[in-house]
């Protein structure tokens, strides 16, 4: 099975090679050089200064897009329901923090690929899809942008806006500001069980969310060094269900396997958490459980309104997985009814309601406090 995913995984590569070549593979945001935010979100009242965000291609939303990489969203279909067409985000519109931003108050946040001057002043996002918590994840698809690289990209930013406002004003601000990192899920997927690593030979799954765990902890803490004080973590979903997984399974079920392999992430999260907001003085850490949330979506997805939930809306092979959503492909037409985008990513209709659950959840879904409560604070 190993070896005939890989053989998908390199035969989707050459063709989005050729088809990245022909194409022109730069898509600005917005109109007239202005950032997306300029024209959507952030219409009530800021709840909190700005909003930076760390991640991957579940919130990506451009920083791949000049990049030497296998793995961008700057064409149709993507963002076919955004305004303004494919941004780099891996959706056909919304991720979950443009829904979060939009709670807060905020303007869509503008990718760092992209964003500078006053841009920056409400947040920038630095995920990078296939990125990692670990450097060498996500290497298949040559360029990305790790998790302590996208920190250092921070640290840039952070130094432009106090050379322009000072160093107290700006100390003052971030530390009301909200850090959303969602990490790990390449670290599994375009690593542990990719078969030309060697990383699941070497480490079981406990010891490996271990050693994941113990440098996602030490990059966090490297935030809260640069002034972060209210963090919002995404806990890692039920991957065993994606179409990409799907697609090797022929009874066409969940992978029980991969869904138990990333549960001591999750555990080890949410200690970490509780340890960071114990000896971080006036840190606020909370955690989303992805995972519940993504298993109450499967379980009750008629009364979410949605009807599909094995395939991707743009796809090809079994359950629209076994190859990505291709340049100018036609997707399904009843996108709102899908819970999957593509191989890997949710739909907007998805990506909007989690992120809804997030701002407004109780402890079952974010622990402890849910997002509107870590601003008000």
């Amino acid at each position: 099975m190993a070896n005939i995913f890989f053989r998908i995984i390199f035969s989707f590569l050459i063709v989005m090679l050729l088809l990245l070549l022909l194409m022109n593979d730069k898509v600005a945001l917005g109109q007239d050089g202005d950032p997306v935010g300029s024209t959507q979100g952030g219409g009530g009242r800021e709840m909190v200064p700005a909003l930076f965000i760390f991640g991957d291609s579940l919130i990506d939303n451009g920083n791949n897009n000049n990049l030497p990489s296998f793995a961008k969203a700057n064409y149709y279909p993507y963002g076919i329901d955004f305004n303004g067409g494919p941004t780099g985000r891996f959706s056909n519109g919304y991720t979950m923090v443009d829904e979060i931003a939009e709670l807060l108050g905020l303007p869509l946040i503008p990718a760092y690929s992209e964003a500078s001057g006053a841009q920056v002043l409400h947040g920038v996002n630095y995920a990078s899809a296939t990125a990692g918590i670990l450097d060498i994840t996500g290497r298949n698809f040559v360029g990305r942008i790790p998790f302590d690289q996208q920190i250092r990209n921070f640290q840039n930013t952070l130094d432009q806006v106090t050379d322009n406002l000072g160093a107290s004003d700006v100390s003052n601000a971030i530390a009301r500001c909200i850090f959303f990192v969602g990490m790990g899920s390449n670290d599994y997927l375009n690593n542990y069980l990719m078969p030309n690593y060697n990383t699941k030979n070497q480490y079981n799954a406990q010891q490996y969310a271990d050693l994941l765990v113990s440098e996602y902890s030490r990059q966090l803490t490297t935030l809260y060094n640069l002034g972060a004080r209210k963090f919002v973590l995404a806990g890692l979903g039920r991957m065993g269900c994606i179409p990409s997984i799907l697609a090797q399974n022929q009874m066409d079920r969940c992978s029980e396997e991969v869904n138990q392999l990333v549960m001591p992430f999750n555990a080890n999260v949410k200690t970490v958490i509780n340890n960071l907001n114990a000896n971080l003085p006036g840190a606020r850490f909370t955690f989303i459980d992805i995972a519940r949330t993504f298993e109450d979506l499967l379980t009750n997805y008629r009364s979410y309104g949605f009807s599909v939930i094995d395939r991707g809306c743009c796809g090809i092979g079994r359950n629209g997985g076994q190859i990505t959503c291709l340049p100018f492909q036609t997707p399904c037409a009843n996108r709102e009814q899908y819970v999957f985008w593509d191989a890997f990513h949710p739909t907007e209709a998805v990506n909007i309601m989690f992120g809804r659950k997030a701002f407004y959840g109780d402890q079952s879904v974010v622990y402890p406090m849910n997002i509107q409560q870590l601003a008000s604070l």
